[in-house]
């Protein structure tokens, strides 16, 4: 017996066939390389190549830089993310254009400007001196890079939580008495901290895998990018494959815990 299917219909189900397939085929595109990864390296290459002398010492410094990285994003960013979210000054536009310029600027620029900004021969860099601080090829050089790099998108995306807030509820606080800091600590931030969380996740990975202003201002001491290139260079590139691993293995759980997580708070 023929069955009449309305052409619509059938035209509706030919699309979302269509959208399905799209779907998988650019989701395997884009874990291609990250299959890839786990299909060349071996448990034993990785052992090797991490028991060679001074193999782990690059995580300690990634790792290390990168908490200090994000600790400072979260005592100087989120007060900066807040300002740009509720604020209804016009200046403050400026401060987000600002932020939004550092988002799109290429890390390897930024690298290169902080030289001429924070280096040796600069006035802040005289200052940075008198502190005993340098902003070349050391590990205070290191975090520097790793907040440039990673600053917009804990900013931005703690503002975009921040502008989601119920304005009626901090109104109501406010008639109750709250002060803005109250209104901060009481609403604002539990509130917000499940999508403040995915950033903070967002700007870690950014941070610990930050390579452009790296590799300008801070080749030494070797974080695990600065590790990856150099085994690249010297050993070639299946050498470089196992501490290619490491660096995801660091970077990628808190992230992925802070999505499911703000998931779940969504519901």
């Amino acid at each position: 017996m023929q069955t009449n299917v309305h052409p619509l219909l059938r035209r509706t189900s030919w699309a979302s066939w269509l959208a399905v397939a799209s779907t998988i085929v650019i989701w395997l595109v884009l874990v291609g390389p990250l299959v890839t990864l786990l299909l060349k390296v071996s448990p034993s290459e990785i052992v090797t190549a991490l028991r060679q002398p001074g193999a782990l010492s690059p995580l300690g410094v990634s790792i290390g830089s990168a908490l200090i990285a994000l600790l400072i994003l979260v005592l100087l960013g989120t007060p900066l993310a807040y300002t740009l979210a509720r604020s209804p000054r016009r200046g403050v536009r400026w401060l987000e254009a600002g932020m939004l310029l550092m988002l799109l600027m290429p890390p390897l620029v930024i690298g290169l400007l902080l030289v001429f900004m924070l280096g040796p021969l600069t006035p802040l860099g005289g200052l940075l001196a008198h502190v005993h601080l340098s902003a070349t090829n050391t590990f205070f050089a290191l975090i520097v890079a790793e907040v440039y790099e990673a600053a917009p998108y804990y900013v931005l995306g703690a503002q975009s939580t921040f502008v989601g807030i119920d304005q009626g509820m901090l109104d109501q606080a406010s008639l109750l008495g709250d002060t803005p800091r109250q209104r901060f600590f009481r609403i604002s931030l539990p509130l917000s901290l499940p999508q403040l969380t995915s950033s903070l996740a967002i700007a870690w990975a950014r941070a610990i895998g930050a390579f452009g202003a790296v590799i300008i201002i801070a080749y030494h001491p070797y974080g695990l990018p600065m590790q990856v290139w150099t085994t690249l260079n010297e050993v070639g590139l299946q050498r470089a494959l196992p501490y290619a691993l490491v660096l995801l293995v660091v970077s990628l759980p808190f992230p992925l815990l802070a999505f499911f997580w703000s998931r779940r708070a969504r519901g």
